[in-house]
C-alpha cells in the first residue's frame, strides 16, 4: 500500500486533476448526470426520498449515506426552518444535518410578498425624489421659457421648440392631442381685436350659439329630471299604467343623459374658446407668423401672465410634493402594500397602484391597468419579455419594485442575496473574526463583528448589480472575511473576473481557480450573465448555489471514499482539509470523530483521551492547535503532512483500520500499540511547532 504521506501529498498537489478524473469515472458521471436531469422534477421532500438514486446521491454528498435508511428522521431535517434556532436540524449537534437541510429550500423557500421591506423603502424614497424632481422640472421649464422666449422671431420657431410649445399649451390649457399644430399656429397669428381673424371667425363667433345651446341643455336637463320624479311618483298611485310610466321614465332618462352630455361638451367648447382667445392675445405674431420689426413675441406683462398660468396648471405637482400630502400618500401606501396578495389586488388598490406609478414617473391616469399587469408579469431575466419591448426604463423600475410571477401571484423578493444566505454570511463573518481574536479581546471583537454583520444585512439590500457590489469595498471585504479569505490579497479586478464567470461551465475562470471559495462566493449572489440582480430560476428544490455545492460535495465525497478504500489515512487527511475552514473552536474538532482522530494522531495523543471530560479535551486541543492557523493553506498543509507521517508510523503493522467507522457513526476507536522507542521518536517530533 502506498504510504499515507505520499498518497495525501500527491492528491493535495493535484487536487483539481484528481477530481476531474473522478468525475469522469463511469459510475460517478452516470450518477451526476442522473442528478442533473432529475433534481428539477422534485417539488417535495417525498419526491426526493421516493427517488432512490437522487436520495442516495444527496445523502452521500453531505456525508450522510449511513443515515439514508432513517427517512422519517431525515425528512424532519429537510423540513427544518433554519432561520429558527429551535428547529429540528439546528437542535442537532452534528453540523452535517444543518448543512444537509441548507442544501434545499423545503423548510424555508423565502417569504412571498408583493414587496420586501427594502423594496417598500426604496419605492418611498423614489416617490419622494420623483415628487421633488417634478417640482424642479416646473421651475426648470419656467427658467427655460423666460430665457428663450425673447429670442423667438416667429410662430414656427415657437412651435418647433417642443419645450416652449408644451409650456405654452400647459399655461393656456390647450390639449395638443385634440388640436393640430396648424390650428394652434392660426390662433397664435390671430389678432383678437380683428373680427375677421381666425380666432374670432372660428371660435369667438360661436360663443353666442354655444351659450344658447348650453342654456337649452340645462333647461332640458331640469325638465327631464322633473318629469322623471313626477313619473316615479305616479308609479305608486292606484290604477297607474306601470308599463307606460316606465317607458316614459326611460325616455326622460335618455333625454337627461343627452342633456348632461351636451352641457359637458358645450362647457368644454366655451372654455376652449376662452383659452384660444387668451392665447391669441398673449402673443404679438402677425398673420404670416412673423413679428413686426423690434417687437418681441410677448410683452413683459404677458410673459408674467403666461408663467403664472403655467404655475397654476401645475398645482397638482406642488400639492403632491408638499410635506403634508407626501406624508399622507406614504402612510396610505405603507398601510396598503402589506394587504396586496396578488397583482389584481395591487391594481385594485389606488393607494398602492397610483403611488407606485407616480414613484417611477408614470401618470396613473394615462397608463392602462392591462399594460401595468403585463409589465409586472414580465420575466426580467428574459430580454424578449414584454417590459423590455416598451423601451422605457420607468416600466423596468416598476417591474423590479414588485414580486409577481407570470400568473400575477406573489413570489420571493428580487435581492442580491437571499435572506438565508445573508444570515449565513453574517454568521460566518462573526465566527471568522472571533477565530483570530485573543481571549481577552473576544467580547470586544464579537460586539464589533455583530455590528458589522447588522450593517451588512442592511446594506446588501441596496445592491442591484455586480458593479454596485464591487464598488462597495466594505461589503466585499465582509464577504471575503466570512469565507476565510484575506481581503488585502484579493483585488477588485480579480473579483470582477470571478463574477463574470459562467458557473455552469467547468472551464470558466472561477471554476478553474485553485481556491473554490471564490466560485462559492459568486454562486451565493443572484446576479445574471449581465451582472444585474435577477430572480434566478430554481432547480427543483435547490437554488443555484445549492445545486452547484451538492455536485461539488458529491465529487469530493467520492474522491475521499475511493482514497479511503486504498488508504484510510488519506481519506482522513482529505476530510480534515475540506472541513478545516469550518472549524471555529476546539469543540468542533471534538464533536467530529474523524477530525478528532486526525488531531490525536498528529500529536500522538492516546485514543483514551476521548474518555476525558469534554472541557479537558478542549484545553488539550487549544494547547496543541492555534485554530486561526487552519485558515492558512501553508500551515494547514504542514499539519496534514505531519499527520500523514504519524499515521503511517502508527499503522505500520496494523491489518485492520477502524477509520471507516469514523465516517459511519461507529464508536470503535481502533487503538493500536507502539514500542517505547517509537513513542520517544514521536515525542521528539511533537516538540517543534508545526
Amino acid at each position: 500500500m502506498v504510504s499515507t504521506y505520499f498518497g495525501y501529498s500527491y492528491v493535495a498537489r493535484n487536487l483539481a486533476q484528481t477530481l476531474t478524473r473522478v468525475a469522469q469515472q463511469s459510475d460517478v458521471s452516470r450518477d451526476a448526470a442522473y442528478y442533473k436531469a432529475n433534481i428539477g422534477k422534485v417539488h417535495t421532500v417525498d419526491d426526493l426520498m421516493n427517488d432512490y438514486r437522487l436520495y442516495h446521491y444527496v445523502t452521500k454528498a453531505y456525508g450522510l449515506e449511513d443515515m439514508a435508511y432513517a427517512k422519517a428522521f431525515m425528512k424532519k431535517v429537510l423540513q427544518s426552518d433554519l432561520s429558527d434556532s429551535k428547529s429540528f436540524a439546528n437542535a442537532l449537534i452534528d453540523k452535517r444535518y444543518r448543512e444537509f437541510a441548507a442544501a434545499f429550500s423545503f423548510g424555508s423557500g423565502g417569504t412571498k410578498v408583493a414587496q420586501s421591506v427594502d423594496q417598500t423603502d426604496d419605492m418611498i424614497g423614489l416617490y419622494t425624489s420623483t415628487m421633488q424632481s417634478n417640482v424642479d422640472a416646473v421651475a426648470a421649464d419656467t427658467n427655460y421659457y423666460n430665457a428663450t422666449i425673447g429670442n423667438v422671431t416667429s410662430a414656427d420657431q415657437l412651435l418647433n421648440d417642443d419645450r416652449l410649445r408644451n409650456y405654452v399649451a400647459s399655461a393656456f390649457g390647450i390639449d395638443q392631442s385634440k388640436w393640430p399644430r396648424d390650428t394652434i399656429k392660426q390662433v397664435l397669428t390671430s389678432d383678437p381685436s380683428d373680427p375677421n381673424s381666425y380666432v374670432n371667425t372660428t371660435f369667438s363667433s360661436q360663443l353666442s350659439g354655444l351659450n344658447a345651446q348650453l342654456a337649452q341643455a340645462k333647461s332640458d336637463a331640469t325638465d327631464a329630471s322633473t318629469k322623471i320624479a313626477d313619473y316615479t311618483t305616479q308609479l305608486s298611485q292606484p290604477g297607474a299604467d306601470v308599463n307606460q310610466l316606465n317607458v316614459q321614465i326611460l325616455v326622460e332618462k335618455y333625454r337627461l343623459q343627452s342633456a348632461v352630455g351636451t352641457i359637458s361638451s358645450t362647457n368644454d367648447a366655451i372654455a376652449t374658446t376662452g383659452q384660444f382667445m387668451d392665447l391669441a392675445g398673449a402673443f404679438e405674431f402677425s398673420a404670416d407668423g412673423s413679428l413686426p420689426a423690434g417687437t418681441p413675441a410677448q410683452t413683459a406683462a404677458n410673459i408674467a401672465a403666461t408663467t403664472k398660468s403655467f404655475d397654476d396648471s401645475k398645482s397638482a405637482v406642488y400639492s403632491a410634493a408638499s410635506p403634508l400630502q407626501e406624508a399622507l400618500a406614504v402612510g396610505q401606501f405603507r398601510n396598503a402594500i402589506p394587504k396586496v396578495n396578488s397583482l389584481q389586488a395591487l391594481v385594485s388598490t389606488p393607494a398602492a397602484f397610483n403611488f407606485a406609478l407616480s414613484a417611477v414617473g408614470l401618470d396613473p391616469t394615462q397608463v392602462s391597468q392591462s399594460t401595468v399587469k403585463a409589465v409586472l408579469e414580465s420575466d426580467l431575466n428574459d430580454p424578449k419579455s414584454y417590459v423590455y419591448t416598451l423601451k422605457d426604463d420607468r416600466y423596468v423600475k416598476l417591474a423590479r419594485a414588485f414580486n409577481f410571477d407570470a400568473k400575477g401571484s406573489l413570489t420571493t423578493p428580487l435581492t442580491a442575496q437571499d435572506s438565508a444566505e445573508v444570515l449565513d454570511v453574517a454568521k460566518d463573518y462573526v465566527i471568522a473574526k472571533l477565530k483570530t481574536a485573543s481571549t481577552q479581546d473576544q467580547a470586544k471583537v464579537k460586539a464589533q463583528a455583530q455590528k458589522d454583520a447588522t450593517d451588512y444585512q442592511q446594506a446588501i439590500g441596496g445592491i442591484k448589480s455586480v458593479s454596485d457590489l464591487l464598488a462597495n469595498r466594505k461589503l466585499v471585504d465582509f464577504v471575503l472575511v466570512a469565507k476565510g479569505l484575506d481581503p488585502a490579497k484579493v483585488s477588485t479586478a480579480y473579483l470582477k473576473k470571478i463574477f463574470a464567470s459562467d458557473l455552469n461551465d467547468p472551464k470558466s475562470f472561477a471554476n478553474t481557480e485553485s481556491d473554490p471559495r471564490f466560485a462559492e462566493i459568486a454562486a451565493s449572489f443572484n446576479f445574471d450573465k449581465n451582472g444585474n440582480v435577477a430572480r434566478l430560476p430554481m432547480v427543483g428544490p435547490q437554488k443555484r448555489d445549492q445545486f452547484l455545492a451538492t455536485q461539488k460535495n458529491y465529487l469530493e465525497q467520492s474522491l475521499e471514499q475511493q482514497q479511503g478504500d486504498t488508504n484510510p489515512g488519506v481519506r482522513l487527511a482529505l476530510y480534515f482539509q475540506r472541513k478545516a475552514g469550518e472549524i471555529t473552536s476546539a469543540y468542533d474538532i471534538l464533536a467530529d470523530k474523524a477530525l478528532s482522530e486526525v488531531f490525536r494522531t498528529t500529536f500522538d495523543l492516546p485514543d483514551q483521551m476521548a474518555a476525558m471530560q469534554i472541557d479537558q479535551q478542549a484545553k488539550i486541543v487549544e494547547k496543541y492547535l492555534n485554530l486561526k492557523d487552519l485558515s492558512d493553506p501553508t500551515k494547514l498543509s504542514k499539519l496534514l503532512s505531519r499527520f500523514s507521517a504519524m499515521y503511517d508510523a502508527r499503522n505500520a503493522s496494523q491489518t485492520y483500520s477502524p477509520v471507516l467507522d469514523l465516517f459511519q457513526g461507529s464508536s470503535s476507536t481502533g487503538v493500536s500499540g507502539f514500542s517505547e522507542s517509537t513513542y520517544l521518536a514521536m515525542a521528539k517530533m511533537r516538540a517543534g511547532p508545526w
